[in-house]
């Protein structure tokens, strides 16, 4: 990803932690300034359709926490919401987002 900073990409999308060496807390350190983060606010493959409203909030907290600071971040999910997602979680992750920053993320 630095490297596709270098070349004068401005924003990356997914941010998918969940994979292999991307860390959200290591990502952000290493592209800061350089790439805005659009996506990484909750992790769609497991934790918003399967967890719970409860499981949720702080799940999206700690990654606000990470991604929000100092900017260059985009709130979005890691992928597209599925049709197996609860409309509660959903419900959850975005008043989650609304509580903690509203239109600053």
């Amino acid at each position: 990803m630095p490297l596709m900073a270098d070349a004068g990409l401005d924003a990356i999308n997914p941010v998918q932690f969940t994979c292999k060496d991307m860390a959200l807390a290591d990502i952000k350190k290493e592209l800061y300034g350089k790439l805005t983060l659009w996506g990484g606010g909750c992790d769609t493959r497991n934790m918003l359709p399967r967890g719970t409203p409860e499981e949720i909030v702080p799940h999206v907290k700690e990654n606000l926490g990470i991604l929000n600071r100092g900017g260059g971040f985009i709130f979005q999910q890691v992928h597209n919401i599925l049709a197996d997602v609860p409309p509660a979680n959903v419900a959850a992750m975005f008043k989650t987002v609304r509580e903690f920053g509203g239109n600053n993320v």
